[in-house]
């Protein structure tokens, strides 16, 4: 686990410091060309460098292990710090709707228009090896933070390559209203990306249940026990890269209480082994206490379900 929240530290500043890079070079060369398409993804990757920033510190502050405060730990963290993200990226869509209808009604000819080919196919290379790495990286420690941030860069990919093929045609064609009409796509495809990852880390804010193809997985292995007789209450969500379930496990009334422990440390490691990091908490109840979930089986014959 620490080896997992070192891995996702290391990552999450590499996001930080490539778009402090890209924002640098995009605003100097936008500034320089007078092209907002530019500027707009400078904004862009301003919205990225602010959600790295986040994502960072939301990644090491749901590394810390539960608290007196935090008794199921501090995931939620990441949750949040999506949410955020999403939000920040809606503002900068907005923005460039904006700059872009403000260029729209007076279009002037940018200059240098090399520069701006340059740099937009640089920031295509950075953000796809980049993105590529917290991806890979979100997967493999379930970080809803990384996975954000990644989905910024992958955006800022289409968005830059939009940008870069209206520069090309400019420089060509000289179509100077294509530049705000450009920056307009951009934006489109920023909002999109923000009401996505909105909805997204909403639904996990609010605990809404585990995917159901997960906890179709749960209850197969719950029925799969042979000492199991009927489960119900199963209950689930997640807090960060953090899977919180319970369920109410029917057995043998006559079982010796190191045998049901055994059979619940079994179940509970059978899970985490299925789905990855979870804290799995089940209530064992005796076979006579509910009529509805199962009967106690007759000596010599096999347990119903």
């Amino acid at each position: 686990m620490e080896s997992y929240n070192q891995l996702k530290k290391n990552t999450a500043r590499l996001s930080v410091i490539s778009n402090s890079l890209l924002v640098i070079l995009k605003l100097v060369v936008g500034l320089l060309t007078g092209a907002v398409s530019i500027v707009s993804e400078a904004a862009h990757s301003a919205v990225d460098l602010i959600a790295a920033i986040i994502a960072f510190y939301a990644v090491k502050k749901s590394s810390k292990p539960p608290d007196d405060d935090h008794a199921y730990g501090h995931g939620k963290y990441e949750n949040l710090s999506a949410a955020i993200e999403a939000f920040l990226i809606i503002l900068a869509a907005l923005w460039i709707v904006y700059e872009a209808v403000v260029k729209l009604q007076s279009p002037q000819a940018p200059e240098m228009l090399e520069y701006g080919i340059a740099v937009m196919l640089i920031s295509i290379g950075v953000n796809y090896w980049v993105s590529g790495k917290l991806l890979a990286v979100a997967h493999e420690t379930e970080s809803h933070a990384l996975e954000a941030d990644a989905l910024h860069l992958r955006a800022d990919i289409w968005t830059s390559v939009g940008v870069l093929a209206g520069l090309s045609i400019m420089k060509v064609t000289g179509l100077n209203w294509l530049d705000p009409v450009i920056a307009i796509a951009v934006s489109i495809i920023v909002f999109k990306a923000g009401y996505e990852m909105t909805r997204k880390s909403l639904y996990e804010l609010t605990d809404v249940s585990l995917p159901e193809e997960e906890e179709n997985i749960i209850k197969e292995i719950l029925d799969s026990h042979p000492e199991v007789i009927n489960f119900h209450q199963l209950r689930t969500r997640r807090s960060g890269s953090r899977r919180l379930i319970d369920v109410h496990l029917v057995l043998n009334k006559n079982m010796h209480l190191n045998q049901a422990h055994a059979i619940c440390d079994q179940l509970e490691a059978i899970i985490t082994v299925e789905l990855g990091n979870c804290d799995v908490v089940i209530h064992i109840e005796p076979c006579d206490y509910h009529e509805d979930f199962g009967y106690c089986p007759i000596d010599g014959s096999e347990t119903n379900k």
